[in-house]
């Protein structure tokens, strides 16, 4: 199994167990209430959201990292297409974290 399918699968697990929340809306809510550990934009996002969250996580001092397409992180949470996604777990977040670092640092952003 590569990296990819296991952030994919963690991304999965995370959602079972509650702990992501996904839409543009409720990553923002997420990331400006402090309860995100870790928010996901798809790199299909459109330039505005990629803008919009990359900002407001420098703010927050989130990390951010761009993933896949919209209809895998969709998929990975048994959801329709998601352009973003929070994950509001601090264990969930450094284990995707971990694998996205062995994937290749150019898909990982942080502080």
């Amino acid at each position: 199994m590569d990296n990819r399918q296991k952030v994919i699968n963690l991304i999965g697990l995370a959602t079972k167990a509650g702990k992501t929340v996904s839409g543009e809306f409720s990553t923002e809510k997420a990331v400006k209430s402090k309860k995100a550990y870790l928010v996901m934009v798809s790199k299909e996002a459109s330039d505005n959201t990629k803008k919009m969250f990359t900002n407001m996580c420098t703010y927050y001092r989130v990390p951010i990292c761009y993933f896949g397409k919209k209809d895998e992180l969709g998929h990975a949470m048994g959801k329709e297409m998601r352009a973003s996604l929070a994950v509001v777990d601090k264990s969930f977040a450094e284990a995707i974290v971990k694998q996205m670092n062995t994937i290749g640092g150019s898909e990982y952003e942080s502080e």
